[in-house]
């Protein structure tokens, strides 16, 4: 990714730089309050079981748009619901992945397991979703933009006063400042010399109000004038991750470090502006609501980790929590292979390990081709789905948030299948941006034209989670030329996203001291869980977030993956904002 130089750029939490001997000192004890607080990974460089990195961190919060952050917040049950409905849907995800099977191998297999269990009907019609909606900022929406506002309607705060105050300027049909009517043969001049006084007073005072009004309702917007300080920003959902969405503990534990550091640094009082996260509790009471539901107090929850477990403090996070919350529930971490190996059905298709009854299968790994080394674990997939333990997530649940089935819903008219309430549905279909079919038809050939013809408008996705699988850019030409008609249809096109930039320091193992002021972006994770059937959903809530930053020059973002840093969203309300 690349940040053009006209990117608008999101005012800082406090003033920076900082001095450099501040910087070095709230750096070493940031470092240590990370390691001391869980917030990090096992090396992936020089990996050893019996040592931690801190996680790359920000040092401060990043700015955020309040009123974004809120309504992906409220949006999110309604995001939980939907997924719920299309993951209960057979042939819609049947008809969509119909191509993709065809040449995806790792799809194709989950998709087998699903047909097999279909067959066979469920033997758990309950599952667990906890799903993470993943979304950035777009610099790219005029109608949020006070910068937009300043262009037309001028600089200069003295120049248009007197029209200012002859118009009447309505926003929503809404008066917002009027002049006095009369003429002179109505009133003394005295009278007129006050009123006029009074008037030009008032007009100083809101003069940069009522221009940014004007041109508010030259661009046909619907927002009051009071609430014409926002951010640039509108945001656009980037995925939903409906397996192994991590950074359940992560994101509150960057808020910790972050929180740490802005006391350290004297800005005690902008803490208030720092969301509450409790986003490890929420998505452990997911699975605790589950193993209430299965109801059999002597089973375990089992969480599928893989080989070698380098976001340790994240997953172990959860485990710990489960048992110092709820001692009486035992918690597992099995891989694939150990499934294979230990895992059978009792009479009643309950999942047994040994002797332990599994209640409750939480996935951290199995999103990717290199979990299943041999057919032996794709056999261990397949037991646990024909078996009683309810997963997180089921095999439709998994299908459910492949790119190919997140690219067919945001096709116009495809929500209203899964969602009823009309304004549900422009609420989620304003979060899309766009996303093409490369299949090989009439729709994906224009899109593979598209994407040839601008390809710096476009990041190239398979289906695949876990990061580092995306082409981005000038990139696209050569791969999709190297792929056949037939092989595109694993992949999807999606356009490129233009967030704002924030400025900030990225604290890094083994980086140079002091961390240098770099332009960042961010990605903001919120976190939901949904438990149900086909037919009802029992619990439906939003359960916290997370946020990672990378450089503005990076494509890829995932912290596991070594290309990002924890952080946290401050939450501001307008990006003219004076600094404090």
């Amino acid at each position: 990714m690349t940040s053009e130089a006209n990117t608008p750029v999101l005012r800082n939490c406090i003033r920076l730089p900082l001095a450099e001997d501040e910087l070095l000192e709230v750096t070493a004890k940031a470092k240590d309050y990370a390691i001391m607080h869980g917030a990090a990974m096992r090396s992936k460089t020089a990996f050893s079981p019996d040592s931690l990195n801190f996680a790359p961190f920000v040092l401060v919060p990043s700015s955020f748009p309040r009123k974004e952050f809120e309504k992906a917040v409220a949006l999110q049950p309604i995001i939980n619901r939907l997924m719920h409905n299309v993951a209960h849907d057979e042939e819609f995800i049947t008809t969509t992945l119909a191509e993709t099977i065809k040449v995806d191998e790792f799809t194709a297999n989950l998709f087998n397991i699903y047909r097999k269990v279909l067959a066979h009907g469920f033997t758990q019609k309950i599952s667990l979703g906890m799903l993470r909606s993943d979304l950035m900022l777009e610099s790219g929406c005029p109608e949020l933009s006070p910068r937009a506002f300043r262009s037309k309607a001028g600089a200069d705060e003295a120049t248009g006063t007197a029209a200012a105050a002859a118009a009447t300027i309505a926003v929503d049909g809404t008066e917002i400042g009027t002049a006095a009517g009369g003429t002179a043969e109505e009133k003394n001049k005295k009278e007129m010399a006050v009123a006029a006084e009074q008037r030009a007073k008032n007009d100083r005072k809101d003069c940069r109000e009522l221009q940014l009004s004007q041109a508010t309702k030259e661009q046909k917007m619907d927002a009051a004038a009071k609430s014409i300080q926002s951010a640039y920003c509108c945001w656009k959902q980037v995925e939903i991750n409906t397996i192994a969405s991590g950074f359940g503990h992560l994101g509150p534990a960057s808020k910790t470090i972050q929180r740490f550091v802005l006391s350290e640094l004297g800005h005690a009082d902008k803490l208030k502006n720092m969301p509450q996260n409790n986003a490890l509790a929420g998505l452990c009471d997911g699975m605790v609501k589950a193993w209430d539901i299965y109801a059999r107090p002597n089973a375990v929850i089992l969480f599928i980790i893989e080989d070698v477990s380098y976001n340790i403090c994240d997953q172990r996070f959860h485990e710990f929590y489960i048992r110092e919350t709820y001692p009486h529930i035992k918690v597992l971490r099995r891989t694939l292979s150990d499934v294979h190996r230990e895992g059978k059905l009792g009479l009643n298709k309950e999942l047994l390990l040994g002797q332990q009854e599994v209640a409750v299968i939480y996935f951290r790994a199995g999103y990717e081709p290199g979990h299943y080394h041999s057919q032996a674990e794709w056999d261990a997939r397949y037991l646990m789905e024909t078996s009683l333990a309810i997963k997180c997530p089921s095999i439709h649940y998994h299908l459910a948030g492949t790119k190919k089935v997140q690219q067919a819903l945001a096709q116009p008219a495809v929500l209203e299948r899964f969602i009823n309430d009309p304004e549900e549905i422009k609420a989620v279909g304003k979060i899309f941006t766009g996303l093409y079919s490369l299949d090989d038809n009439e729709a994906g050939n224009a899109s593979y034209e598209m994407a040839l013809k601008t390809p710096e408008k476009f990041v190239l996705k398979p289906q695949r989670e876990g990061g580092g699988n995306n082409v981005y850019g000038v990139d696209i030409p050569d791969a999709l030329k190297r792929m056949s008609r037939v092989e595109r249809s694993a992949w999807i096109l999606m356009d490129l996203i233009h967030p704002p930039l924030t400025k900030g320091y990225m604290v890094r193992p083994g980086a140079e001291m002091p961390p240098q002021i770099v332009d960042m972006v961010s990605e903001l994770g919120i976190f939901g869980v949904v438990i149900g059937d086909a037919d009802h959903i029992v619990h439906n809530y939003q359960a916290g977030h997370m946020l990672r930053t990378k450089l503005s020059t990076a494509n890829e973002g995932g912290v596991a993956a070594g290309l990002g840093a924890l952080d946290s969203p401050y939450l501001i309300d307008s990006d003219d904002e004076e600094e404090q």
